[in-house]
Order: C-alpha cells, then sequence, then structure tokens
C-alpha cells in the first residue's frame, strides 16, 4: 500500500512539474526586446514614459512641438491682439519659456510655463518681479499644430482680472 502511495505520489509530482515547465515556456516575455529611452520602463510590451517623454520609446521630448515662433491671435473682449511670440526650452524637460512678446509684448521679462503631454502651464507669477502691478496664469492645449490658449492678466491694485483667450498657429 505505501508502494502504491510513493508512485501515486511521484507521478502526480511528474505531472505538476511537466505542467509548471510546459506553462512557463508558453509565456514569453513581452518587454524582451522592447527598448525604452530617458528613463521609460516597460510594462506589457508597451513603453511607459517618464515625466517630459512621450512616443513608442520615449524618444520624444513632449515639450518639443511647443518650441517654435508662433503666430498668436488673442481675444480680450472685443480687442483682438495679434503679435508673434517665441516659446523655448526651460531649465528642465518639463520647462519652457515663452518670450517677452507674450500678450503683444505686456511684460518685459519671459514667461515660465511647463509642459505635460499636450498641455501647457502658465503657473501664477509676476514676469516683471514684485514691482510690478500685474500677474499672468492660464493654460494651453496642443493639437494639430495649434496651441488653444486661456490665460488672464491680473492687475493687483486696483483688482481686476483681464481673461484672453487665443490660438497660436
Amino acid at each position: 500500500m505505501n508502494r502504491i502511495k510513493n508512485i501515486a505520489f511521484s507521478a502526480l509530482l511528474a505531472v505538476g512539474s511537466f505542467s509548471a515547465v510546459f506553462y512557463t515556456s508558453c509565456n514569453k516575455d513581452e518587454c524582451k526586446d522592447v527598448v525604452c529611452q530617458n528613463l521609460g520602463t516597460c510594462v506589457s510590451g508597451i513603453c511607459n514614459c517618464a515625466i517630459g517623454y512621450e512616443g513608442t520609446s520615449c524618444e520624444t521630448e513632449s515639450r518639443t512641438k511647443f518650441i517654435k515662433t508662433w503666430n498668436a491671435n488673442d481675444q480680450i473682449g472685443a480687442t483682438n491682439l495679434v503679435y508673434t511670440v517665441s516659446v523655448g526650452n526651460g531649465t528642465n524637460v518639463t520647462n519652457v519659456i515663452i518670450s517677452n512678446a507674450f500678450s503683444d509684448d505686456f511684460f518685459s521679462n519671459t514667461i515660465n510655463a511647463t509642459v505635460d503631454g499636450n498641455t501647457i502651464t502658465i503657473p501664477d507669477q509676476q514676469p516683471d518681479g514684485s514691482t510690478s502691478n500685474f500677474r499672468v496664469s492660464g493654460t494651453g492645449t496642443y493639437s494639430a499644430g495649434r496651441i488653444n490658449w486661456t490665460y488672464t492678466i491680473t492687475r493687483i491694485f486696483p483688482a481686476e482680472n483681464k481673461v484672453h483667450t487665443g490660438v497660436w498657429q
């Protein structure tokens, strides 16, 4: 009886081992041939990109599509502002600098912005320093070679907000 138990246990162990080897040999590593750049990581055969990068292999800085000279057409109430503005590289892969032609030369200094995928954000700031009476903040969305903007220029004293909308191409 003991001998039959040992044979049955050995047979069961052999079938289990064979099944385990067979199962693991059928599951291939989906990330084996995937190379993710710029600190991207492969998950299930697809690169998950680090912040500031995009593309199949995380090969492109997200801010690249924003870096250029734009023809701006902004509206503030009934006033139409048409001007040229440049966006350049900032201090890291998520930062850009908008030149001083922003909002038809409203500010003397450059404006800092951040990029996350197709969104550009101007965090609340006083580009001309603490002696300036004006602040700016806003967001834009990149699509098909254009940025659709909504930004606010705030006069600190007397308090007044002017909301601008625009398209940069």
